[in-house]
């Protein structure tokens, strides 16, 4: 006989910064977008699924050349025609071209879109920053409307609540528009650059001023301290529509605190801006945030309309519940386990089991052969409430033991009613 020999081969392991969701904690991160995305469904924003990557231009153009998404973010690669495409880093610019390419605009306004999946960041992994994100989004695009500014702030502020959240708080502003904001740029430009700015955030100074108020650096900020403010050099009508908009939450019962320095790390913010924070994250405290955007549509080839919206951090969110010690989602992964003991009794198992789901239950079985105990630990280990046990005398019978797992008992029913007792009880 020759001889053999077993290569061992090194494991793989997930890219760096990019998270796995495994069982049980999928579950939770599953619950958290679905129960996102419902509530979405609830205010009328219907699906649109996007490309995972586009033309690098759209972002350069509709994100920000400043940004520190798009000079240093990006993942950006040419294919195999030469075309240089990304990954797509956030979800307003792509929601915008399908709303162009496809004609949507011209329809009934506003066109409401929600949508859900990863998105793509070269950055420093930490614990909530990785390089694939996953976020849950809404735009609202075609009427600059205060009330619907108001609409998705809520609307955000309803998905942390439905999820068990609590120790959030909302900061709010307006970055003004292309009335008040130019005025307003010149005068920070100004201020800027008579500070002694390393050479890099001059360039960015010279730039996009906004920029220089987002850098995180202690000494940066401290030299920040008396820079003029947009909230202070608002347009009467940037004015009144920041004023309707928060009287709008506080009609909603939505509790907000002004940031007069809050500068999103995207460019075609205008008006209305906002960001949910929630401290027991550290320093990657931000877990959802969005805003008014006037002139992006016409800046990506569309109609002079505006639109609103958001994006909803689903892994800070995870981060954010384990932090306030909630869960959200079941833990349980089926309802009913059957346990066969016999040959005979697997295969009537698996047709049992395949009833129950196609009625609605979640439902399994132990495999392999095992005796009644290995079944019955299986069966707990899988969080079912119902235990259906069928061996060769039940068989006889036509009948299965339905064991309830919760309160202990058991009792004998017919095979042929048992789909439409547990379909009553736990079916979906």
């Amino acid at each position: 006989m020759s001889e053999q020999t077993t290569q061992r081969f090194r494991p793989f392991h997930a890219p760096k910064g990019v998270p796995d969701y495994v069982p049980p904690a999928s579950a939770e991160f599953e619950a958290v977008r679905d129960t996102w995305v419902r509530r979405a469904r609830l205010a009328g924003y219907s699906p649109v699924e996007l490309p995972v990557f586009e033309d690098t231009g759209l972002f350069a153009r509709g994100v920000g050349e400043s940004t520190d998404v798009v000079s240093k973010e990006m993942y950006t690669f040419a294919d195999r025609g030469g075309r240089s495409v990304t990954l797509r880093p956030e979800g307003t610019a792509g929601v915008i071209r399908a709303v162009i390419e496809h004609n949507l605009d011209r329809g009934q306004l506003p066109v409401k879109l929600s949508y859900a999946g990863p998105f793509f960041r070269y950055e420093r992994p930490q614990a909530g920053r990785y390089r694939q994100l996953q976020q849950v989004g809404v735009e609202a695009v075609g009427v600059d409307d205060p009330a619907l500014d108001a609409e998705v702030v809520a609307l955000a502020e309803a998905c942390f609540r439905s999820i068990g959240l609590t120790g959030y708080r909302l900061e709010l502003t307006s970055l003004g528009d292309e009335g008040c904001r130019p005025a307003y740029r010149a005068k920070l430009q100004e201020f800027l650059l008579r500070l002694p700015l390393d050479e890099e955030t001059r360039r960015r100074a010279q730039l996009n001023p906004l920029r220089v108020l987002d850098d995180k650096r202690p000494e940066v900020q401290e030299m920040l301290a008396e820079a003029p403010l947009m909230l202070d050099h608002l347009s009467a009508d940037c004015r009144a529509h920041f004023e309707t908009v928060t009287g709008l939450l506080e009609d909603m019962g939505i509790a907000y605190t002004i940031n007069s320095r809050m500068v999103r790390g995207l460019d075609y913010y205008t008006k209305t801006c906002f960001e949910f924070v929630h401290d027991g994250l550290g320093a990657q405290s931000g877990i959802g945030g969005g805003g008014r955007y006037d002139g992006l549509m016409a800046q990506l080839g569309g109609q002079e309309v505006s639109g609103v919206g958001f994006g909803l951090g689903v892994d800070r969110a995870v981060l954010a519940l384990a932090a306030e010690g909630v869960t959200a989602g079941e833990a349980s992964r089926v309802d009913v386990f059957g346990v066969p003991l016999g040959a005979a009794a697997a295969a009537r198992m698996a047709v049992l089991v395949n009833r129950l789901r196609d009625a609605g239950v979640r439902a399994d079985m132990a495999y392999g052969g095992r005796g009644l105990k290995g079944a019955m630990k299986a069966a707990d280990r899988a969080g079912a409430r119902y235990a259906l046990v069928l061996g060769d005398a039940e068989l006889d019978r036509a009948e299965v033991q339905l064991k309830d797992l919760a309160e202990h008992g058991q009792r004998p029913v017919p095979l042929d009613e048992v789909v439409a007792l547990l379909a009553g009880r736990v079916g979906r």
